[in-house]
């Protein structure tokens, strides 16, 4: 057989593939879209406080929402594992029964028991949702991991403005019930049951089923050995990758600029998370709405959705020195997020109250792009993913350490304005931090700049009999000959 001949077999075989793995991409993509088409979501807490379910404000506020945080911590671990070990697919699978658990309970639950386990299956689909990111990584390869990861993304925020315009229209325009609503929601998800059904499962995934099991300081015969040896033997290498790594995680942490984005990643997405939570509440005791027809929730997700979307597309063409300018632009950003939930606290208009969230959730995701790029930089695949992991991790616990002294009826149990003043007071604290550490980078900047400058100057000035012998003129020697 011919070279060229072997060639064109050869293409034709890398060719089917190829075609594979996009059909692949695409499904996964409308599976993202399809499984936030959730109409209801953003009616729930008028839906709870309302006729249908006539919970007070406290139930709500300090014995239903806060079993949301807690349920999130404490699966997030062994989801995160159960994931990477049960390559996707069944995790994904008991993320789509989690969220017919949601829907169902919300129809035919009356109890606060059976709104707090609702708020459980909620924390389980939540920590589920690094399945669906993670997914994208086995089917591609390397080099297109970052477009197909920006499809997945996009193709998920697609499915919630959707969801949210839609969930509008259909109470504004329509004069659809919440209860039909959840109704369409239960349908939507049952549906997205049935898409997972058909998603293929990978047979490679980042930590535990490696394609090419291949670490530092291991040959990757060595590793094909102990991976081949089953049984305690498997197990023990498996447990010292994933501890060498989170090794190697605590010494990346020395980077800078990978600390610092890791610290505004646990920081500040546990307090906007806790916004997520409890701004429903707010926005109803602002304005406690009469008919179901004028309240404009869906709207106000769908807008900061999509202003989400455009900061976090804008942010990926900002060129500056980060190294530089990262502790400024955090604090600036951070100082204008505190300045916000001031005013969403403290405004009688709700308009005005929509619109300080909508900003406030822009300002965030323009910081998520940066901070995944300036964590990624210095890391591989399988380290960033376990950094995030870890990020998240904290965050959580931040998250429930703070929902346990703010929200929890066992302790301060506030109600929700006293709540966003302890939230502003933190976003307060942490610009000020921020901007005392861009203040310090800035002196040790000028500090370092000008010793560099004085040489400089010296170089330029120096006179010549400072210059070597060596440079100077054949008469200079010859006399000192």
């Amino acid at each position: 057989m011919s070279k060229k001949d072997e060639g064109a077999k050869k293409a034709v075989a890398e060719d089917a593939p190829d075609q594979h793995w996009k059909l692949q991409v695409f499904y996964l993509c409308f599976y993202g879209f399809m499984t936030q088409i959730r109409p209801g979501e953003s009616f729930i807490t008028p839906y709870l406080l309302g006729p249908d379910k006539n919970f007070t404000e406290v139930e709500v506020t300090n014995a239903i929402t806060p079993v949301l945080t807690y349920s999130y911590t404490a699966v997030l671990v062994p989801i995160f594992l159960l994931t990477d070990y049960l390559r996707y697919k069944p995790v994904l699978l008991l993320q789509s029964l989690s969220h017919i658990s949601i829907w169902l309970l919300l129809i035919l639950g009356t109890s606060v028991l059976a709104m707090q386990l609702m708020e459980f299956f909620y924390g389980i689909t939540m920590a589920a949702r690094i399945a669906y990111s993670s997914y994208i990584f086995s089917l591609v390869a390397p080099s297109r991991y970052q477009r197909m990861a920006s499809y997945s993304r996009s193709s998920v925020l697609m499915g919630v403005f959707a969801s949210s315009v839609l969930g509008q229209l259909c109470v504004t325009l329509g004069n659809v019930p919440f209860l039909t609503l959840n109704y369409v929601s239960l349908g939507f998800m049952s549906f997205g049951l049935i898409l997972t059904l058909f998603l293929e499962r990978p047979k490679r995934s980042l930590f535990f089923n490696r394609a090419e099991p291949a670490c530092n300081g291991a040959a990757p015969a060595e590793l094909d050995k102990m991976a081949k040896a089953g049984g305690e033997g498997t197990w023990r290498w498996r447990d010292a990758v994933l501890c060498r790594m989170l090794r190697e995680v605590g010494t990346a942490t020395k980077q800078p600029q990978l600390r610092l984005w890791s610290l505004w990643w646990v920081f500040n997405s546990a307090g906007y998370y806790l916004i997520l939570y409890y701004v429903q509440i707010l926005w109803n005791k602002i304005y406690p709405a009469r008919e179901d027809r004028r309240v404009y929730n869906g709207g106000v997700d769908a807008a900061s959705t999509l202003l989400g979307a455009v900061a976090s597309f804008a942010a990926g063409y900002m060129k500056i020195r980060w190294t530089l300018w990262s502790e400024l632009v955090i604090g600036a950003v951070t100082a204008f997020q505190a300045g916000l939930l001031l005013l969403m606290n403290t405004t009688t208009n709700i308009w005005l109250c929509y619109a300080a969230y909508v900003l406030f959730r822009g300002s965030y995701q323009f910081l998520v792009p940066i901070a995944i790029f300036r964590i990624a930089t210095s890391l591989s695949k399988e380290l960033c993913a376990l950094v995030f992991g870890v990020n998240t991790f904290f965050a959580t616990v931040l998250k429930t350490i703070i929902t346990i002294i703010v929200a929890d009826k066992r302790g301060l149990g506030l109600s929700v304005h006293p709540q966003f003043y302890m939230y502003f007071g933190y976003f307060t604290l942490l610009a000020v931090a921020y901007l005392l550490a861009a203040v310090g980078v800035g002196i040790r900047h000028s500090r370092n700049k000008q010793p560099a400058e004085l040489a400089f100057s010296k170089e330029l000035h120096q006179p010549a009999a400072d210059v070597p012998a060596k440079e100077k003129s054949p008469e200079a020697g010859t006399v000192q000959a």
